[in-house]
């Protein structure tokens, strides 16, 4: 027998084969050199130690997909979700959870305690940027490799998926290229270090009076200040308006991508709660409503020569970036992907989640359509939906999903063992549709 034991399923371990013992080996060696520099608090030998750390991690990572997915046949494998540790909140989960938050509390707040990481990172930055790495080029590179490394793993894992694979690559594209790469090769041509996947008013600093000065000695830098205010005003709506929330949360923010990847694993963490969709409602916009009035009060000020308004508008603007910036996108709303889903930030206080929302929930060719007569009721879509929603309470009803919070994943689509959900493009709005079907309920 091969195993010992006559349970009809079998007792033994997750994670036994040979090939995951080393995989975990090497990549928990990369980790760990990178731990000992953090807490040592001086880089030695820098290139080669920043070679191997990020050597073994990735071979170590790429081994251990190889072995999850490529052994296998196709198609989704979330067994044992709620039976491990990392994944169903358990030892690891806050373990792994306190490490990200320590990370982002030095970063924001303690940056004298990285001083050993930077150091590591300091040849990479010099051959990219041109200058001595800082706290921020560190989590830009931790960040973009966490996207590059955990997306490889995410289209392995949806491999028979076109919809996931694409829509991963983009996230990818969009990380490595737009928000890594190009701003540090602008640094080096002495530009304006400019984000292109981010702006106002996730980018809470691009829509302000300082960013509009801090530009005004580049082209370029001015060019970006009125396109990421165009992206608010303009592009947002008609974008949405043929392809929903997920033209920006599933293909291009960074945020977004680095929930659907390294967030992948406790995407069915998230709160399903009528509760917790209440709170959403009031904190996602609240926050929207709470970064207008920030810009706009720091608008007024310059407008009446930084004489009445001085105080009050930057107390708001350091509020809003301590409160939100900070404790909430970075501690709160990675720190605790373990905890509570891959998605907190995104649904509980994202203001372009909130904006893009608006116009998905008011006019927008994008639904998820059922076909209720198929639904078993299994209750996958609901599971591994990362924004909270009941997905099947709408397969149930026959009901199109028109919450403004979904960001179009299709994760929902991708583990219906029925095919009963459809990402499609209509030729009227949600809302009509949403209020047709309660008429006739």
């Amino acid at each position: 027998m091969r195993d010992e034991s006559l349970s009809i399923a079998t007792p033994a371990p997750m994670l036994t084969t040979g090939k995951q013992k080393i995989a975990l080996a090497l990549s928990g060696l990369g980790i760990l050199l990178l731990l000992i520099t953090w807490a040592a608090g001086k880089a030695i030998a820098p290139m080669p130690v920043f070679l191997l750390a990020f050597g073994l991690t990735t071979a170590g990572i790429l081994l251990f997909i190889r072995e999850e997915y490529l052994t296998r046949p196709d198609g989704i494998k979330n067994n044992g979700t709620w039976f491990r540790s990392l994944t169903a909140r358990g030892i690891w989960g806050w373990l792994v959870g306190i490490v990200i938050t320590g990370f982002y509390i030095c970063l924001y707040w303690f940056p004298e305690y990285l001083v050993g990481l930077i150091q590591l990172f300091d040849p990479l930055s010099h051959l990219l940027r041109g200058s001595a790495a800082n706290q921020w080029f560190v989590y830009g590179t931790l960040y973009t490799a966490a996207v590059v490394l955990m997306g490889i793993k995410f289209i392995f894992k949806y491999r028979h998926n076109p919809y996931q694979r694409l829509r991963t690559f983009s996230v990818m594209f969009f990380q490595l290229g737009f928000a890594f790469l190009i701003p540090g090769l602008l640094m080096r041509l002495q530009q304006p270090e400019i984000y292109f996947t981010y702006f106002w008013p996730l980018s809470y600093y691009q829509g302000t009076p300082m960013a509009h000065q801090g530009y005004a000695g580049s082209a370029l830098g001015t060019f970006f200040f009125f396109f990421g205010l165009a992206m608010f005003f303009i592009g947002t709506p008609i974008l949405t308006y043929f392809f929903g929330k997920r033209w920006y949360c599933s293909w291009v923010c960074g945020c977004g991508g680095l929930a659907e990847t390294a967030g992948d694993p406790f995407r069915h963490l998230s709160d399903k709660s009528l509760k917790s969709w209440k709170i959403e409602r009031w904190m996602v916009h609240s926050v929207l409503v709470f970064v207008v009035l920030m810009t706009a009060l720091l608008w007024v000020n310059v407008a009446t020569g930084r004489s009445v308004l001085q105080e009050y508008s930057l107390l708001f603007y350091k509020s809003y970036a301590f409160l939100i910036g900070s404790a909430f996108s970075g501690v709160v709303g990675v720190g605790f992907y373990p905890l509570l889903g891959s998605r907190v930030w995104c649904r509980f206080g994202c203001p372009m989640a909130a904006w893009l929302g608006i116009w998905q929930r008011a006019k927008s060719k994008f639904r998820i359509t059922v076909n209720g007569g198929q639904c078993i009721s299994c209750g996958n879509c609901s599971t591994f939906c990362e924004m909270g929603i009941d997905v099947r309470a709408y397969a149930q009803k026959g009901q199109d999903v028109v919450r403004a919070s979904c960001v179009g994943c299709g994760v929902c689509s991708a583990v219906c063992p029925r095919g009963v959900l459809r990402l499609e493009g209509a030729s009227e709005d949600v809302a009509v549709r949403t209020e047709q079907l309660r008429i006739k309920g």
